[in-house]
């Protein structure tokens, strides 16, 4: 392929080009473009018009940017409507936290659906045999539903790959995860705990901002509420239980006597605790650089799972109702790769990514 040209791009005007090339190959770009390229070529495209288009063209942004207000102002009234039936789901999840709990033992009920046939075995293998052994060793009288939330977040691909093994005995301690919204047009996650050996927070919050304006300076790439910020809580570690630091030792030989000491300090680790910490964002978008904002992208995308997915459908979640379909596609856009390699994995192991490779978008509405 032909490495693009530099600089401005000359763009044909429809006008120029001969008699016998249609108007869908004028308007045909090179495959090298990129987005920002796309948009500028579209653009010049547009001005080539003829002036008696180019007005009515005018009119018609403006239709938009009146329908573009008109959106926002329903996405505002869905954020009003978001809160009150908020209050109407509160009651069933104060059960489900009870039930999940074991504080409350229901009477049996028939199931409202229809369950799905057995798998034979020579379908589901050992594997998954030996998993359903260990699930029947569990004691019969078993209080409520035994690491309900852990499993929750190991039947997700999103955050399965934030939980690290070291986290899960604290996660087996979260009892509810609550949504609670507020005047400032944001909404607030609370992770609420048993007592634990760990943190002495009996809850953690995690809260995000959302606006569903219009931007003055580029309005026609509004695409509904977006989350531009998020703000954390600071967990009050018990004593050597912090979950976000590791403790490395390291000698030091002195050149001259020969002596060695040993230096002992405490780095950071992968931790699902460390989505409560999450960067600032600054006042000017321009001055963060592109790991944090590549850390935000995900915080706000795994904030608005959480919100509009797995509080309200945890059960789903748990028994394999829903089932994320990341690995199959994983598999289908790299059938053809014959590579194979590992990663190395840094002192004191769990080298697992801290976010998702789900591309969601956070601006999207959940309830749509």
């Amino acid at each position: 392929m032909e490495a693009p040209p530099e600089g401005n791009i000359e763009v044909e005007s429809c006008n120029e080009v001969d008699d016998d090339k249609s108007n869908s190959d004028c308007q045909s770009m090179p495959a090298y473009m990129n987005s920002v390229l796309r948009r500028q070529y579209l653009q010049e495209m547009v001005k080539a018009l003829p002036a008696a288009v180019q007005k009515r063209i005018t009119v018609l942004k403006n239709l938009q940017m009146d329908h573009l207000k008109l959106e926002a102002a329903f996405f505002e009234e869905v954020y009003k409507l978001e809160r009150q039936f908020q209050l109407k789901y509160q009651p069933m999840f104060e059960k489900r936290k009870e039930i999940v709990s074991g504080a409350v033992d229901p009477a049996e009920e028939k199931p409202k659906w229809k369950e799905p046939e057995s798998l034979p075995d020579e379908v589901v293998g050992d594997a998954f045999n030996e998993s359903l052994k260990a699930i029947k060793a569990m004691p019969q009288d078993a209080k409520g539903i035994p690491d309900f939330w852990l499993t929750v977040f190991r039947n997700t691909a999103m955050l399965s790959e934030m939980v690290q093994s070291h986290d899960e005995p604290a996660i087996r301690k979260l009892t509810d995860i609550v949504i609670k919204y507020d005047d400032e047009h944001s909404y607030i996650l609370e992770f609420h705990f048993e007592k634990n050996e760990f943190f002495s927070n009996t809850v953690l919050t995690k809260q995000y901002f959302l606006k569903s304006t219009v931007d003055e300076d580029d309005p026609f790439a509004f695409e509904g509420p977006e989350i531009y910020k998020c703000k954390g809580c600071v967990i009050n570690w018990e004593k050597k239980m912090n979950l976000t630091v590791k403790t490395i030792r390291k000698k030091q030989k002195h050149k001259e006597r020969g002596a060695v000491r040993t230096i002992v300090k405490q780095v950071p680790t992968d931790s699902f605790f460390n989505f409560f910490n999450p960067p600032e964002v600054p006042t000017d978008k321009e001055d963060i650089d592109d790991d944090s904002q590549q850390i935000l992208a995900t915080d706000f995308e795994i904030g608005h799972f959480l919100r509009a997915r797995i509080i309200p459908k945890a059960v789903l979640y748990f028994t394999g109702d829903i089932v994320d379909d990341e690995d199959d596609d994983d598999e289908e856009e790299y059938e053809n790769e014959d590579d194979e390699y590992d990663d190395d994995e840094p002192e004191g192991g769990h080298s697992k990514p801290s976010g998702g490779s789900k591309k969601q978008s956070p601006n999207d509405c959940p309830n749509q």
